[in-house]
């Protein structure tokens, strides 16, 4: 299996996690705040990075300089993103969240063109606008019945949208200077300190009880933020960083357009969610897209014998 294929595998296999996640976010959002959650979260994603380095399977070398330009990324991807996706939600609906993701190829297409001169052809183009359409008709056929629009959820939600482009550029960018194992566990640690101190901020000014010990007896949450910690933070931006250490953005961010369709297949199977006609025609739209987006960025990039 070529390097290429390797990271198109390794996207799949984030994509699939992160489809996931929502369902697991739902579970822990019974037992505690969406900050709390942040910070359970990124703990343990920050604990499994540890492992390998502390069993010296794993060589890690790091200087302040290093963290000082990594920063930014983890700036973007998970703090800002997390942060504005949670704030936003709080005033918006999953459904409008979902038109808004839509949105992130769109951005990351023209930062990858400013930033890193990345280039896609017109078929390629119009493959991303198809997978967007597609998203958007789900998402919109699902909130043609919301009453309530808020701009300030709208506002954060965009943001969020531009903090994970802006992630997916400057990620192509820094993993030809570091590995990706170095981006991704100085990303999950400065994730997991920021959300520790906005965490227990939050609870020193509200009074609330600052023991962290007792929601982990709770067996639902325990799995739900292992789950959202080990596998859809800690390896899902490992697995995010290596892909795009081999593939162009744009193809990244269009790919991660099939995470709204695993998730509503999540709903339907495991949840119990009712299928319809147009989640069905979403799909299939938005897997044209997908695939037509990859399939002609390889051949441009074939005949320049990039690959």
């Amino acid at each position: 299996m070529t390097g290429t294929k390797k990271a198109y595998l390794a996207a799949a296999v984030q994509i699939i996690i992160t489809g996931f996640s929502f369902m697991f976010v739902k579970i822990t959002l019974k037992t505690l705040s969406p900050i709390d959650i942040l910070m359970y979260r990124f703990f343990f994603a920050w604990m499994v990075a540890s492992i390998p380095i502390l069993l010296k399977k794993v060589q890690f070398k790091i200087t302040v300089a290093d963290i000082k330009k990594i920063f930014p990324l983890a700036l973007f991807y998970p703090i800002l993103f997390f942060a504005f996706q949670v704030f936003g939600l709080a005033f918006s609906s999953s459904s409008e969240a979902g038109i808004i993701q839509a949105t992130v190829p769109i951005f990351t297409i023209i930062l990858a063109g400013i930033i890193l001169k990345e280039k896609t052809s017109t078929l390629q183009k119009m493959s991303v606008l198809l997978s967007i359409a597609g998203i958007v008709y789900i998402s919109r056929m699902n909130s043609q019945d919301a009453l309530n629009f808020s701009i300030i959820g709208t506002i954060l939600l965009i943001l969020s949208a531009v903090s994970n482009a802006f992630y997916s550029v400057f990620a192509r960018k820094l993993t030809k200077e570091y590995s990706f194992y170095t981006l991704t566990y100085i990303m999950t640690f400065l994730g997991f300190a920021i959300f520790t101190i906005m965490s227990f901020s939050a609870r020193i000014v509200s009074g609330a009880s600052l023991d962290y010990i007792a929601p982990l007896k709770s067996p639902s949450f325990l799995i739900g933020i292992l789950y959202l910690g080990v596998l859809s933070s800690f390896f899902s931006s490992l697995l995010s960083n290596y892909a795009l250490s081999k593939i162009e953005a744009s193809k990244i961010s269009v790919l991660a357009n099939l995470t709204p369709v695993i998730t509503t297949l999540v709903g339907v199977f495991i949840l119990n969610e009712t299928l319809k006609s147009y989640h069905i025609i979403g799909m299939l739209v938005t897997l044209v897209g997908v695939i037509g987006a990859t399939t002609f960025g390889n051949r441009k990039n074939e005949r320049r014998g990039d690959l």
